[in-house]
This record gives C-alpha cells, sequence and structure tokens, in this order.
C-alpha cells in the first residue's frame, strides 16, 4: 500500500492553519488527507481552531467556547476565518478520494462532530485521531469509524487497550518511530502514523522505516519526497 500523505492542518506555511484556504491548499498540493483539530462554539457548533482561544492566530484572547458561531463568523473576513466543521465537510465532498482527518484532543466535542459529520453523510470520507479518552468516546458511538490513536510513548498500547480501541493506526511523534517500532506495531496488527514531518532527510528515514502515513506542514515537499521513491 502507498504511505498516506497527511497535511497538517491543511498548507499552513502558505495560508492561515485549519481555514478553508488552506485546506483547499493542501488537497490541490496532492494531499490524500488533511488533519484538521476541532472546538466548539458557545452554541455547540464544532470548528476549525487548535487553540482553546483565538489569541494566536486571529488576536482575540476570548476562548472559542465563550463565542456563538455568530459572533465567531464577525472574526477575520468572509475568505479568512474560522470555517466550520459542516463547510469544510462540504468542500472536501467535492475533491474526489479526498479525507478529513478529524483531531479531538478530548471527549467534549465528540457528539457535535460525529453529528456533523453523519448529518452530511461524509462518514465514508472522514477519519478521528487523538488520545485514549477522545477515541474511546469515538469507539462508543460508532464501531466503523477509522481510528488513529494518538500515542505518546515509547512501548505500544497494551493488548487490552488495542481489543477495546480497535485503533487503525497507532500515532506516535515521529521521534520514537524506528524500524523496530514500526515492526512491533505491523505485528500487533495496527498501522503507523506519524507527526509532524517538515524535514526532508526525516520524511526519507521514517520512510525507510516502513510507516505507513506521514503528517507534514509542508506537503508538497511530502509529495515529492514520495514521488521519488522506488
Amino acid at each position: 500500500m502507498p504511505v498516506l500523505a497527511v497535511a497538517h492542518r491543511g498548507d499552513p506555511y502558505r495560508f492561515r492553519e485549519n481555514t478553508l484556504a488552506s485546506v483547499e491548499s493542501a488537497l490541490a498540493a496532492g494531499a490524500d488527507a488533511v488533519e484538521v483539530d476541532v472546538q466548539l462554539t458557545r452554541d455547540g457548533v464544532p470548528v476549525l481552531l487548535h487553540d482553546r482561544t483565538l489569541e494566536r492566530l486571529w488576536r482575540d484572547p476570548r476562548p472559542v467556547g465563550a463565542l456563538t458561531l455568530d459572533q465567531l463568523s464577525a472574526i477575520g473576513s468572509p475568505g479568512v476565518r474560522v470555517p466550520t466543521l459542516a463547510e469544510v465537510l462540504k468542500a472536501v465532498g467535492e475533491t474526489t478520494g479526498a479525507r478529513l482527518l478529524i483531531d479531538l484532543d478530548e471527549p467534549g466535542p465528540v457528539a457535535a462532530t460525529l453529528a456533523a459529520v453523519t448529518g452530511l453523510g461524509a462518514e465514508s470520507r472522514v477519519a478521528y485521531c487523538g488520545p485514549v479518552a477522545a477515541m474511546l468516546a469515538v469507539r462508543e458511538r460508532t464501531a466503523d469509524a477509522e481510528l488513529a490513536l494518538t500515542w505518546r510513548h515509547p512501548r505500544l498500547p497494551s493488548r487490552p487497550l488495542l481489543d477495546d480501541l480497535r485503533p487503525y493506526y497507532v500515532n506516535p511523534p515521529f521521534g520514537l518511530v524506528d524500524r523496530a517500532y514500526v515492526e512491533a506495531a505491523h505485528e500487533a496488527g495496527v498501522a503507523v502514523s506519524t507527526w509532524t514531518v517538515d524535514r526532508r532527510r526525516t520524511m526519507r528515514r521514517l520512510l525507510d522505516a516502513g510507516v505507513d502515513s506521514l503528517t507534514s506542514n509542508r506537503i508538497a515537499l511530502l509529495r515529492t519526497v514520495l514521488g521519488a521513491r522506488p
């Protein structure tokens, strides 16, 4: 199987991360999937944002959870603002074969996120990543979702956890990954995705180690490296 090229929050070196323009740019650059982060507004709408507040990206100190969708939509401009998950799902749906990898850091947004996905009939176009609690919350609500368990430990998850969660990927940061790690994961029946890989040399090392998916802020470079492989 070819290695999956995943764009981290879109194409953030060209467009502001987790915006519709960033997602569309990543898809145009050849991303197989785009990893996005979800937070909830005060009225429970899933929107694309990594941080709990708008400070870093939008120079607004307020938490996104303190704002309604109408209030949030007034920040930025029509072309550059925090989009809803539904808006991005519709845009991705227009690109054949494209997928979203929805990153959930905690269980709180899970129910509303799944409702947005199922409401658009987009189940086959999304996967989910995140730590144990969030992924268990997803699995409790859907038996079929593709999961990538974010895992920050040098040892693989226990067999009982893998059996309960049934992740397709174990998803460690790239510094933990070598050939032995990948072989052990494959022996345990899970693929290996890793993040966030922006240097050409590191990409090549991880590909030589046998990883199944790479997430990068530099999706065009990752596509070039993958294209140069035998």
